[in-house]
Formats: C-alpha cells, sequence, structure tokens
C-alpha cells in the first residue's frame, strides 16, 4: 500500500473539498445567530427591552460588528469624533476625564447591558475616557442609524429616553455621594448599587468580583486608597462584608443600607 498515496489524497477528495466551505458557512450562520440580540443574555436590559421579534430584527440590521476591547484598552479617548453608541456586551468599562491639575477623575462604572457614549450626543464629541477593565466586547450602534429606527419603533425611542435618563439619575446619585455623604456612606452607598445592577442581570446580589481597583473606587468617591482599605477593614470587622483580594460577600445588605441612608455608622 502507498502511504504517501493516502496522505495525498485524502485533502483533495472531492466530497471533502465540498463539505469545508459548507462547514465554514454553518459555522458562520452559528456565529451570527449567536451575535443577534436576541441571542444576548443582555437584551432585556439594553436596547432591544421590550421590542417584539419583527423590531428586533430591524435593530439587528443596523448594528455594526461586534468588538472586542483588551484590559485597559482605549474604547474612545476625550475628543473622538462620535459616530456609535456601545452596548456592552461583555465586561466591565470605566469613564473618566482628566480635571484641570491634570489628574484623573472616574466618572463611572459600566458594565453589560449599558449603553456608552451618550456624552457625545449633544457635540458630536466624546467627552471622556471609556477603559476596559477586563476583556470585554461591545456592540457598535451607527447613532444615525438608531435616529432614523427611533421613527419606525416608537418603544425603541421610549426606552432609549429610559436609558438616557438612567444615567442622569446615576449622575445625580454621584454628586449627591460627593456632596453630602460621609465616607462609610459613599462606600456603603457603592456596593448596594453594584449588587442591584448584579441582581437585574441574573448574578449573584451577594457574592460578586470588584473588577475596579481600590484606587479607582477611591477616585470615584472622593476618598483615597488608604480610605477605602480602612472602610473595607471597617465593614469586614462589623460582619457586614467578607473580603478576600477582590472576591466580595455582602453578609448584611439590610445593615449596609441603613448606613448608605445615614441611619446607622460604623461603631
Amino acid at each position: 500500500m502507498n502511504l504517501q498515496y493516502i496522505d495525498t489524497a485524502i485533502p483533495t477528495t472531492p466530497h471533502l473539498q465540498a463539505f469545508e466551505p459548507a462547514a465554514r458557512q454553518a459555522d458562520a450562520v452559528t456565529r451570527d445567530a449567536a451575535a443577534r440580540c436576541s441571542a444576548c443574555s443582555m437584551h432585556q436590559l439594553c436596547l432591544p427591552m421590550g421590542l417584539g421579534e419583527l423590531d428586533m430584527d430591524k435593530l439587528d440590521k443596523i448594528i455594526g460588528r461586534r468588538r472586542k476591547v483588551t484590559k485597559d484598552s482605549h474604547l474612545y479617548r476625550v475628543g473622538d469624533p462620535f459616530t456609535n453608541l456601545y452596548a456592552i456586551r461583555l465586561g466591565h468599562f470605566k469613564t473618566h476625564q482628566i480635571n484641570p491639575s491634570g489628574d484623573q477623575q472616574v466618572t463611572g462604572f459600566q458594565m453589560a447591558g449599558e449603553l456608552l457614549g451618550l456624552d457625545a450626543i449633544s457635540t458630536d464629541r466624546h467627552h471622556c475616557n471609556a477603559v476596559a477593565l477586563e476583556d470585554s466586547e461591545v456592540c457598535e450602534i451607527p447613532f444615525s442609524r438608531l435616529e432614523s429606527l427611533f421613527g419606525e419603533i416608537p418603544t425603541l425611542l421610549h426606552h432609549f429616553h429610559r436609558m438616557m435618563s438612567q444615567e442622569i439619575t446615576r449622575e445625580q446619585s454621584v454628586m449627591l455621594l460627593l456632596g453630602n455623604m460621609r465616607a462609610e456612606q459613599r462606600f456603603a452607598a457603592f456596593l448596594i448599587n453594584l449588587s442591584s445592577r448584579y441582581s437585574a442581570r441574573g448574578y449573584s446580589s451577594t457574592e460578586f468580583q470588584l473588577r475596579m481597583t481600590r484606587e479607582e473606587i477611591g477616585n470615584y468617591l472622593g476618598l483615597t486608597i488608604e480610605s477605602i482599605s480602612r472602610l473595607l477593614s471597617k465593614f469586614k470587622k462589623q460582619g457586614w462584608i467578607r473580603v478576600a483580594n477582590r472576591e466580595l460577600e455582602l453578609l448584611d445588605q439590610p445593615t449596609l443600607k441603613a448606613v448608605a441612608a445615614g441611619m446607622q455608622t460604623c461603631a
């Protein structure tokens, strides 16, 4: 038997040559189906929320590429021209600006199901930097095409307004945090906020990993990294949380909510 013949003949067998393009096409169809809004576990939190199948198909047709953003990489920077909104499909981001003294100021932490880029709608330029806190993926949504679709799908426009309102409310909450709350209130409110957002996404509301560093949390809350470390130690000593590196467990949510509301203090 000619072994050399067998080795060279197998790859050129006609039925295998015909099969390979079909297999590649099937894989492409599978990948495309998996990338559709209806197949995304976050679609009930993101723009497709409340849409019927036909309207969701229309939204799918305008969405551009699914873009991967590696950890510590920028999705966009201050001053970049505005063309797309970005729906976070996987992962976590932070947004930050550079203050007049040249220091970084964290303005928010975003997770799957939320939109990035809303800051640029009024001026057609981004006003902050968006950086991935871990390897992440976003769906690019060309804003001009999205605006056109609003006229066809009133439900989509309504939900978009709702998402913008939530963003405004979030920013107002941060102002309240920085203006009137004690350090322990700020940190407790931050933890409760993360808990509720993870719960809305079907994850545990009591056990999660902090994707951001202590320094980034402190920057966001207007506290030093030393203050964040002290608060973690205090909350742990009180039996309210359990912490190991970035792994966090909330052991007493009612008390943490009371602390955030200013109804209870650390001993």
